[in-house]
């Protein structure tokens, strides 16, 4: 008897390849969509005339929806079918850009007022904030239920590490798309049109799972932006046993969360005032800033990723030692950053500052990981989680209000923040 061909297929998974690559995608074209409409926000608040406060304010509420209401749609994937989660994860993320686009296209022709484009902006990104934080729990859930245990791990980082690619890959393509009979908002509509094609591609091709469906959870995930690189929480929360839920002031993970949340808001207030920056310390137009901003952008996500794909297990430091030696780093980074006058000077100092932070947040993770047995792991990681985005909360709208009274008060204070970090911890973290 001939055995049955046997489809390609992804290592411990009952899932094809090609299966994989679509909950691959879903994933990775929210992180590059959203760090691409990152890129060109400085420059359309610019030429909309709006204050710089409020552009940031306008950004991130949907970085505080998503961390509010992250949980909840990881929670849901266990019980409602994971395929119909990426869809509407996906969907909002599509519909969110291109009414975005719209607003802020009509802001730019002088249809609305400034005030009346963010505000609309503003409710529209909601969206994105509320369902687009569907997809990764649900994607999580959906292979996590056609995966072996033994390599549930290895399949979910995988999986996990499309976020980090698209931190690259957003603002790397946004300038391709700020077309002339477009303009700026040619990123959103033209991620907005990719989702679409990812939306029906799942749609048609990823086999639904609302029948006879295995055991396979998910986890919240962190909100996608260089800030928030992968650090291997959200799949420690999927795959690990539900406990009760951990309180970050437990004191055996307390010192590691708080210095996480220190560096964390540091980190926010930045990304939210580096667009400005390279506007304002190259003296350059807002149009066509698009392009310095994502190179600066780019250098930025590369460092953090090299930093927890490549440095971090070749020098194996202790969890105490990554937080320590990045604040070091990321505190000479901004400082350099401040002090830049070329773009040559900002890639280079922003790219160091980046590089410090992709030690202090695998730092701050592994070492309340460490601190807690095995059957509590998953509870750790969901307060992990909580930490990596409560920083979107409040650091954007500081480091901005900042960033008015003085263009280096924000890299300045940040730097002295991380440098404080650095006796407290040597005295707290064990």
């Amino acid at each position: 008897m001939r055995s049955r061909p046997t489809r390609p297929g992804i290592a411990g998974t009952a899932m094809t390849t090609p299966h994989f690559l679509l909950l691959f995608t879903a994933m990775l074209v929210a992180a590059a969509g959203n760090t691409a409409l990152q890129s060109v926000m400085p420059a359309i608040g610019r030429e909309i005339g709006i204050a710089d406060f409020w552009v940031a304010v306008a950004y991130t509420w949907s970085a505080v929806l998503w961390v509010a209401l992250a949980p909840y749609w990881a929670r849901k994937s266990d019980h409602h079918g994971r395929k119909r989660l990426i869809l509407l994860g996906l969907g909002g993320f599509i519909i969110s850009m291109t009414l975005c686009g719209l607003a802020l296209g009509a802001g730019l022709k002088g249809l609305i007022s400034g005030a009346a484009t963010f505000a609309v902006f503003a409710v529209f990104r909601a969206i994105y904030g509320s369902l687009g934080c569907a997809t990764p729990s649900a994607t999580q859930a959906y292979l996590a239920s056609r995966t072996r245990r033994s390599a549930r791990v290895n399949a979910l980082s995988a999986l996990a590490s499309s976020f980090g690619l698209g931190t690259i890959i957003g603002p790397a393509v946004a300038p391709l798309f700020v077309l002339p009979f477009i303009g700026l908002p040619g990123p959103l509509f033209g991620f907005a049109l990719v989702g679409i094609l990812v939306f029906a591609a799942i749609a048609l091709w990823l086999p639904d799972d609302t029948k006879g469906r295995r055991a396979g959870r998910g986890a919240a995930m962190s909100y996608p932006s260089i800030a928030s690189p992968v650090t291997g929480a959200s799949v420690v929360a999927a795959t690990s046993p539900r406990t009760g839920k951990l309180k970050w002031h437990d004191p055996r993970i307390r010192p590691w969360i708080l210095a996480g949340v220190v560096a964390g808001h540091a980190q926010a207030a930045i990304l939210t005032c580096v667009g400005f920056f390279v506007i304002d310390r190259l003296n350059i137009a807002p149009a066509g800033s698009e392009q310095p901003i994502s190179i600066v952008m780019i250098a930025g996500a590369a460092a953090g990723l090299a930093a927890q794909w490549g440095l971090i297990p070749r020098l194996q430091m202790g969890p105490r030692s990554l937080i320590l030696w990045g604040s070091v780093i990321a505190a000479a980074g901004l400082l350099a950053t401040m002090l830049a006058t070329n773009l040559y000077g900002l890639v280079v100092g922003f790219g160091l500052a980046s590089l410090g932070f992709g030690f202090t947040r695998p730092g701050f993770t592994a070492g309340a990981s460490l601190a807690v047995p095995l059957h509590e792991q998953g509870g750790v990681a969901g307060v992990i989680t909580a930490a990596n985005g409560i920083a979107f909360v409040a650091a954007p709208a500081v480091g901005m209000a900042l960033y008015h009274l003085d263009q280096r008060l924000p890299f300045a204070l940040s730097a002295l923040l991380l440098l404080a970090l650095i006796p407290w911890g040597r005295a707290r973290l064990a």
